[in-house]
């Protein structure tokens, strides 16, 4: 089952730009531009996390929090709250209130991929999905290991989060430009070459023992790992 996830930003840029990422990493996503409609959203259909700016129209993001904190139904609902406020005194008021964690902006999409699921494995876990499995290939996050057909497969860091990624959106076909900007970040300066090159390795692993090649290379498009 996908997290469902409740962005609460004003900053329509930062709005998108959380929503396209967040989907391309699997999760369900709501968008409330101001207080009083993430109130009004999480009435109608609680998510598994919100995603709380700070400085907010109507109603603030610390009042929001306070607001769900002290209700019975949102009591211990996931909140991460996002802000430029990165005074100490500001941050802990916002965990006070009652936030599970808070994120400084400027912030890379990856520490925040890695806050949500923190909290949805301390405090949600059956919506981790810290194990994945498809096809006879199984990822454990948490143990950072991966088997195959019960075998063990042996990856390197870049080549376990390229697997992850793939197995992620089993039969999707991904070009080089989109695997460098999930896997190794937007922010990094890398040579679309160099997914050929870890992809090559990733596949070496995984067919260790005469196994059929999971990964399809789709020609003028990119790669994909088979679904079945």
């Amino acid at each position: 089952m996908q997290p469902h996830v409740l962005i609460v930003e004003d900053e329509d840029a930062l709005s998108e730009l959380l929503q396209y990422n967040l989907k391309k990493e699997g999760f369900r996503v709501s968008v409330a531009a101001d207080g009083e409609e993430a109130l009004m959203l999480v009435d109608e259909r609680q998510p598994d996390v919100v995603l709380l700016d700070w400085m907010l129209p109507k109603v603030s993001g610390i009042e929001v929090c306070r607001r769900l904190r002290s209700r019975q139904e949102t009591r211990n609902l996931p909140i991460i709250m996002l802000t430029a406020r990165g005074e100490e005194a500001d941050r802990i008021r916002g965990l006070d209130t009652g936030a599970d964690d808070y994120i400084i902006k400027p912030f890379l999409m990856k520490e925040l991929f890695a806050r949500v699921r923190a909290v949805l494995r301390r405090i949600r876990p059956g919506l981790a999905d810290d194990k994945v499995t498809v096809g006879d290939i199984a990822i454990d996050r948490v143990a950072h290991r991966v088997t195959r057909n019960g075998e063990d497969v042996h990856l390197g860091p870049t080549e376990f989060r390229l697997l992850d990624y793939f197995m992620q959106h089993p039969g999707r076909v991904f070009s080089r430009e989109q695997l460098l900007d999930a896997v190794w970040g937007s922010d990094v300066y890398v040579e679309a070459r160099t997914v050929d090159v870890h992809v090559g390795r990733l596949r070496k692993a995984l067919n260790k023992h005469g196994v059929n090649d999971p990964i399809r290379t789709v020609r003028s498009a990119g790669y994909a790992l088979n679904a079945d």
